[in-house]
């Protein structure tokens, strides 16, 4: 249910639209320039660098806002300098998405950004004391200090260090004597929900009912409330070991770096004692009070044991071994509850948000499961490149956007939409990429690489990436996790590390050996040979141009994938073909370079009253408009239409259908082929 506003009856309406969130206004300054992603791959670019530069316009444009003294309740945000809000829907910037975005990617893209968004999620106690915002969402608030630690890791900042610390060390105190979402002495743990399920649907009978009739939120229940789960737990157990690390580089009192690790071990100790499930190898999601076990899977809970350190090497190939995926990625908790379906899957249960998927990623990396990797970061891409941008929440089985289900009162079963330009889900994306496949880890004498480059993604570059006082271009050749060599200015680098005393700029050369041998899109072309490699073809490997479904093309301008109506192929069609600047682009694999003509055909709906125009391009050159005549008064019905003689040059060509000007668009889109012209 994400992001209540003061009721239920509020948090619905902004939902559904009702009453508009507030929109995001410019920043007072600017971001630095924006690192550029640049595949050798072309069809490895269309995928991956289509995602990337989209979540780099999510983070740093669309969902980067200007000061607002409201947030300055710490005293420390800089008027000249914007933050960054949750995104579309939530204009706020949440205690969790702030710490979770810069711990993705602002630390690292823009560190003022980040700096002051961080800062604005800290507010000061009667007595001027700095701790996290205290609002009704305070179980998990401590993810903060995480983020604060990776900050100062990226950037070196003293001055942000020192201020860190006490808000730190203030939170933590206020945190372990609440009553309400404090620490169970019984059991070792933090009582609460988890990490991010704000909404009851995000949780097992017990502590709901069938009927939802206590509260559509989750911490109005009181299984929940005075529940353990095992997310919540793993972030406290985070927060304590960077306390300890912030003490320690601050040069405080051993006894005091040595409580918060003690209070770190004794918390991992009671995690395994009470989560670990030696007969599923995995982590059980919740401890009620009453001390029974749920035995469920919850995705951020699998990726923070792996990403923390709280699983040992055995449990971590367990971890690996045994955890449950969707078609379209890891999901929030799994399996359905008993109240929800594949057909209305809860809006926090057996679901896909990209939050997750973007720490589960991480978390593969971490492991080396190359393969797990790369399919986790290509599904991200797909959802991201066939719904015009990243949203709040996919269907799992579809990837279609889906914000779920939850109960609205005893007999209601309320639909919720999912919120667009989500910047948790940009930056899940983007950490998918600089952690993930460039390996970049920072530590407090510089930053290491660790990469993780797939077979058949192809040498990948990164360029104008700012790390402190240098400006770094990043290249991976090769392919898989083990670094043959690794070279900056063509000079071997000690220990594979950018030193963080390095200034100006500098090209890094990373050679890669040891890659996964595997088909992961089960194609029956190895990876190292596969042109698509995450996408089954016939083609080296890649669609055939003879039916590309529109749900699987590059889709911009609002263009989203969508089931609300009957007859379409495949696991969805468009919609949102409705406005200027909408766009499907489709890439038309061939086994030659040669330039020739092809006739295209589009399935779609047109229910208007008259034909509708769109422009047809290729490559990105305008070629003619084209007419979409009208099929039926129902979108239910489906049509064809075919457009001869269209030139087609290389062997990876684009064609485009937008609604530009002069168009009338307003169509649905089910597939288009393409079929060469006779000799």
């Amino acid at each position: 249910m994400r992001k209540r506003v003061g009721s239920t009856l509020l948090a619905v309406a902004v939902a559904c639209g009702v009453i508009a969130a507030a929109p995001a206004t410019s920043p007072a300054s600017a971001s630095p320039a924006p690192p550029q992603l640049e595949f050798a791959n072309p069809v490895s670019q269309a995928l991956f660098g289509t995602a990337y530069r989209e979540a780099l316009d999510n983070l740093l444009r669309t969902n980067t806002i200007g000061y607002d003294a409201k947030y300055d309740k710490s005293g420390l945000l800089d008027p000249a300098t914007g933050l960054v809000r949750a995104g579309g829907g939530y204009a706020q910037p949440w205690t969790r998405d702030a710490s979770i975005n810069s711990w993705n990617a602002t630390s690292l893209l823009s560190p003022a950004l980040a700096e002051n968004t961080l800062w604005a999620v800290v507010d000061q106690d009667a007595g001027g004391a700095l701790r996290v915002q205290q609002d009704d969402q305070q179980w998990d608030q401590v993810v903060w200090t995480t983020a604060a630690w990776h900050h100062y890791l990226v950037t070196g900042d003293g001055a942000f260090l020192e201020n860190a610390y006490r808000t730190t060390a203030n939170t933590l105190t206020i945190r372990e004597h609440a009553t309400t979402a404090g620490f169970n002495a019984t059991y070792g743990l933090f009582t609460g929900p988890s990490f991010f399920n704000d909404g009851i649907a995000g949780y097992p009978a017990p502590p709901a009912d069938a009927t939802e009739s206590v509260s559509t939120g989750s911490s109005p229940w009181p299984g929940v409330a005075s529940g353990m789960y095992l997310s919540t737990n793993e972030v406290y157990y985070s927060a304590y070991v960077n306390a300890a690390n912030m003490a320690e580089k601050l040069r405080r009192p051993a006894a005091e770096v040595a409580g918060y690790r003690a209070k770190a071990n004794a918390l991992k100790a009671a995690v395994n004692q009470y989560f670990w499930n030696a007969k599923t190898g995995l982590y059980d999601y919740q401890l009620l009070a009453d001390g029974s076990r749920g035995a469920y899977q919850e995705g951020t809970g699998l990726a923070f044991a792996l990403l923390f350190g709280i699983a040992n090497p055995a449990q971590a190939r367990s971890i690996l071994a045994h955890a449950q995926e969707m078609p379209w990625g890891m999901p929030d908790t799994f399996p359905n509850w008993d109240r929800y379906s594949d057909a209305q899957p809860g809006r926090h249960n057996a679901i896909v948000w990209p939050l997750v998927q973007g720490l589960w990623a991480k978390a593969l990396a971490g492991q080396g499961d190359q393969s797990a990797f790369a399919s986790e970061t290509a599904r991200l891409a797909k959802l991201a490149d066939g719904n015009s941008g990243f949203w709040e929440i996919y269907n799992g089985h579809t990837g279609v956007v889906d914000g779920g289900y939850q109960r609205l009162g005893d007999t209601v079963k309320f639909h919720w939409g999912s919120e667009p330009d989500q910047t948790w889900s940009a930056t899940a994306f983007l950490d998918m990429i600089h952690t993930g496949l460039f390996g970049l880890t920072f530590t407090d004498g510089g930053l290491a690489f660790a990469p993780d480059l797939p077979a058949g993604w192809g040498d990948v570059t990164l360029r104008n990436l700012s790390y402190r006082n240098a400006n770094l271009t990043i290249t991976l050749r090769g392919a898989g996790t083990k670094v043959g060599s690794l070279t900056i200015d063509g000079r071997p680098a000690p220990g594979n590390t950018v030193p963080a005393t390095l200034s100006g700029s500098h090209t890094i050369a990373i050679t890669l050996t040891g890659a996964a041998v595997a088909d992961r899109d089960g194609d029956h072309v190895p990876d190292a040979a596969d042109r698509c490699a995450d996408t089954a073809g016939t083609v080296d490997g890649c669609p055939a141009p003879g039916h590309l479904e529109a749900e699987d093309a590059v889709n911009t301008g609002g263009v989203k994938t969508n089931v609300n109506h009957t007859g379409y192929s495949g696991r969805a069609f468009l919609d949102g073909l409705w406005a200027q600047g909408a766009a499907s682009s489709f890439t038309l694999h061939r086994t030659s370079s040669g330039s020739a003509t092809a006739a295209i055909t589009a399935r779609y709906a047109n229910a208007n009253g008259d034909a509708r125009t769109m422009t047809l391009s290729v490559d990105g050159h305008p070629l003619r408009q084209v007419s979409f005549p009208k099929v039926s008064d129902s979108w239910d019905a489906w049509g064809t239409v075919t457009f001869a003689g269209i030139p087609l040059t290389g062997r990876d060509p684009v064609v485009t259908l937008s609604y530009a000007a002069g168009d009338t668009g307003s169509i649905n889109l089910d597939w288009l082929s393409a079929t060469p012209a006779a000799r």
